[in-house]
């Protein structure tokens, strides 16, 4: 198959840009997993299934696909803009009276059996951030030794002025350091507890464990644990920035929610910059935010709705991932009961009319629902192309293969029926 011209919008230049790979012919692509402390809602299902859409359609048209989706099992502090607080699993096993990597195990455990129910395709690579300390005390040394971090009382600290100087903090973001320096808007916060760093906006690679704190490793700087963010710099490096004669870009598409764009990808693609010389991803590809009834989904607000509740329910799991797909990925949308009603209906006219002996010709359907994908991942036009397929179907129209349809319809939005 001759790979055709894909399209995807870069949240770094922020325009939908051809999409070309560094190498012809494969893909390597790295995507933000699950902190694994508490069940998978719609806000984390969202961004899985988008880049399991991607990664399917690469596959597709005969990409060789490197997806590499990580697991964070440590590292990840409750407040992750100024790094500090408690570890998110640390904290839950203190509250549940258990080990941090039981924790990290039931959870990671519920994520696999959520995503399998939702037809979600396993990454090629899947590491734990607890599997990988060497590798990020190897890199922290590195960028210390390269005067971009410093120590102070057994902790790191990314220096972000000093990157500055040099180099452009918040280009992915679009945020501005000297307001990040002034605490202006959301960021405007105390430094209590962030005395030793030498700048407000420095960023910890590795935190000093206090006696209290679980999960801990020896280092040079003393006992601790690694800072979230370089975590998936250790890891999208160990297994995608392989050729080392490739001075361009270190992966392809750096992959997640939209949440994620600052601080953890603005803080990775600086500590990566440093450790590569090279820029980090080429694309950086960002799903948008679920809200439900009107309100921003959030664990704070306690207004999750899981993945798992809703398929106790008795919901089809293909119609959360139709309803998902449903909306364009990059659009913030807000969730209703009337999205997965309509769903449901959707899914159950599409098995009616693929069980019909003669159906409406599907060759048309599948090549739109191709070309959607390519032009920026447009799911909701390909889903529009199976509706208008059932009304044809409906109206007598003949000629066309089911089997063909279905297997497609699998092979490239996932929708198993």
């Amino acid at each position: 198959m001759e790979q055709q011209t894909i399209y995807i919008t870069n949240s770094l230049t922020r325009k939908k840009e051809k999409f070309e790979p560094m190498h012809a012919g494969f893909v390597g692509m790295y995507v933000c997993g699950p902190t694994v402390y508490g069940h998978t809602h719609l806000g984390h299902a969202r961004p899985y299934i988008t880049f399991d859409v991607v990664a399917r359609y690469f596959r597709h048209v005969e990409y060789r696909v490197r997806y590499v989706k990580n697991i964070t099992d440590v590292g990840h502090l409750t407040d992750e803009v100024e790094g500090t607080g408690e570890d998110r699993i640390s904290k839950k096993a203190r509250l549940e009276q258990l080990e941090p990597m039981e924790v990290a195990q039931r959870y990671t455990e519920e994520y696999h059996n959520q995503l399998r129910a939702l037809n979600i395709e396993p990454p090629s690579i899947e590491p734990r951030a607890s599997g990988h300390i060497i590798e990020q005390i190897e890199m922290i040394k590195r960028i210390v030794e390269n005067g971009f971090a410093y120590e102070v009382n057994g902790s790191v600290y990314f220096d972000v002025v000093k990157y500055n100087s040099s180099n452009h903090y918040g280009k992915l973001s679009g945020r501005v350091i000297d307001e990040l320096m002034a605490g202006a808007g959301e960021e405007r916060r105390a430094l209590e507890g962030q005395e030793e760093k030498r700048n407000r906006v420095d960023f910890a690679l590795w935190k000093k464990a206090q006696p209290e704190h679980i999960m801990r490793w020896q280092s040079p700087w003393g006992v601790g644990f690694p800072g979230w963010h370089i975590e998936c710099s250790a890891i999208a490096l160990r297994y995608l920035d392989t050729d080392l004669n490739n001075r361009e870009f270190s992966l392809d598409i750096q992959g997640g929610g939209s949440d994620l764009i600052f601080p953890h990808h603005e803080m990775s693609a600086a500590q990566s910059k440093i450790l590569s010389g090279k820029p980090f991803a080429r694309h950086y590809v960002h799903a948008g935010m679920i809200g439900l009834d009107g309100t921003k989904m959030s664990k704070s607000l306690g207004n999750l709705l899981f993945v798992s509740k809703l398929i106790n329910e008795g919901v089809p799991p293909m119609a959360i991932r139709w309803a998902l797909l449903n909306r364009h990925y990059r659009a913030d949308f807000m969730w209703s009961k009337s999205h997965l009603d309509s769903a449901i209906e959707d899914i159950q006219r599409l098995q009616l009319n693929l069980s019909r002996v003669e159906v409406a010709p599907t060759d048309g359907v599948i090549t739109t629902i191709i070309q959607s994908l390519a032009d920026d991942l447009n799911s909701p036009q390909a889903i529009a192309s199976v509706r208008n397929w059932c009304e044809e179907t409906e109206k007598g129209a003949r000629g066309g293969n089911a089997g063909e349809l279905s297997r497609a319809i699998d092979a490239l939005l996932g929708i198993a029926l």
